[in-house]
Formats: C-alpha cells, sequence, structure tokens
C-alpha cells in the first residue's frame, strides 16, 4: 500500500476533480474504491457510472468537492461505440451471450439511418432489465438473477445527437450527446427492433461530460504513479 503524506492527503481532502480514462473491466466502484484506499480519505465519489465494458471518461471527486457530483452527474455525456446487428443479448451489452440469431441481408445504410431518426430529440426510454435502477430498494439486475417478473417504466431522456459514423454490417459506429439517465444499451437493442433484425451494444467509450473532455483524463496506472511519486517526495 502507497502511504501518501500528510499534505497531499489534506489536499485531496480538501477537494479535487479527478478525471480518469477507466480500464475496461473495472467497475466504477472499482476506480473509487482503489483512489480512497491510496488516498486514505473517506470522501471520494464519481459522477455517473459506466459499465464494466465500457470505457472512458470518469469523473472523480474526493474531499469537499464530492458536493459538485449532482452537478456534473446532470451534464449532457458524449459517448462512441459500436453497435452489432443480428441478434439480441438478455442485458443488451456483450456481458451476455447473443441469442436468437437473424438474417440482415435486408439491412442498408439508409434503413439504418431512416429508423435511427425515432430516437432523436426528447424521447421515453425503457432501461435495460439488467440496471442498477432500483425497485423497493433493490437493484433491478438483482430481481432479474433471481427470475423475478420486473415491470419495467419509461423513462423520459433527450438524445441531443445520434449519428451513424460509419457502417461496416453487421458493425454500426456510432456517436451519441444524450441527456443524463440515458442508456446507451437500451438504444442500440431499441434500434435492432425497429430495424427489424435485433442489435446490442458491442463497444462503448464515454468521451465527454459537460465540458470535461476524456482527453484530459489520466489512466489509473498514470494516477497511480502520480500518488506513488508524491509520496516519495
Amino acid at each position: 500500500m502507497i502511504a501518501v503524506n500528510e499534505e497531499t492527503s489534506a489536499r485531496y481532502e480538501a477537494g479535487q476533480l479527478i478525471l480518469v480514462d477507466k480500464p475496461l473491466h473495472w467497475t466504477s466502484f472499482d476506480v473509487v474504491r482503489k483512489i480512497r484506499g491510496m488516498l486514505r480519505i473517506k470522501k471520494v465519489g464519481h459522477a455517473g457510472t459506466l459499465d464494466p465494458l465500457a470505457t472512458g471518461l470518469l469523473v472523480v471527486c474526493t474531499g469537499k468537492f464530492t458536493k459538485k457530483i449532482n452537478e456534473y452527474m446532470a451534464a449532457e455525456k458524449t459517448y462512441t461505440g459500436t453497435i452489432t446487428l443480428g441478434a439480441v443479448t438478455p442485458t443488451y451489452d456483450l456481458e451476455s451471450t447473443p441469442i436468437d440469431e437473424k438474417d440482415i441481408g435486408f439491412v442498408t445504410p439508409e434503413l439504418l439511418n431512416e429508423k435511427k431518426q425515432l430516437f432523436e430529440g426528447a424521447i421515453l426510454q425503457f432501461p435495460p432489465i439488467y440496471s442498477a435502477i432500483k425497485k423497493e430498494g433493490v437493484a433491478l439486475y438483482e430481481l432479474a438473477r433471481r427470475g423475478e417478473e420486473v415491470e419495467l417504466q419509461a423513462r423520459p431522456i433527450t438524445i441531443h445527437e445520434f449519428e451513424l459514423t460509419e457502417i461496416l454490417l453487421p458493425f454500426v459506429h456510432f456517436k451519441v450527446v444524450c441527456s443524463t439517465g440515458t442508456y446507451i444499451r437500451s438504444l442500440a437493442h431499441d434500434l435492432g427492433q425497429a430495424v427489424g433484425c435485433g442489435a446490442y451494444l458491442s463497444s462503448l467509450r464515454r468521451t465527454k461530460i459537460g465540458a470535461l473532455d476524456v482527453a484530459d483524463a489520466v489512466s489509473m496506472e498514470q494516477f497511480i504513479e502520480s500518488i506513488r511519486d508524491q509520496a516519495a517526495s
């Protein structure tokens, strides 16, 4: 365990904003737990969960800056990623195995661009059953894993921009700018349903939260090294 000096600990306790480029397979809480343990302070939190299979910008607030978390969570988000056509998954991404494969021979770029317009602007979106949204204090994914029936409620969101940046069937690369509360997994699934061949999210990267950009973020390795250097000084 890295032993940070009192000066470093006090600086982060006073409040710091850390932009992390979340690694693949890490949960958002993994990042928070690692930073909290290294800094040896209690107040560390993130401003918006990224799924384990997503990478990109995770805003971490420490100390007094944790009061700013809701402010960052309310900001619009920008994502890039890939949707794979021709099958669905229970989780709407690759955390579960693709099933119900269908032919995509009829799918054209024109059809995809026509259908994606259904999901632009202010819309109602059903979240995935496998999500962290809670019902009576229990996360929906826990209920789903128990095999319990879950009645989902559509939620209002806004898709400010939905661009299909490259179409290399069965893969569709995209960029989305959206409001808080948007599930990109659901967007991928819903596009597949609208086209008629099914789809799931096969990669996702968050590039912006408001004016904050992943280009200004550090990897976990870089952050750990910087804390190690401060501890040694």
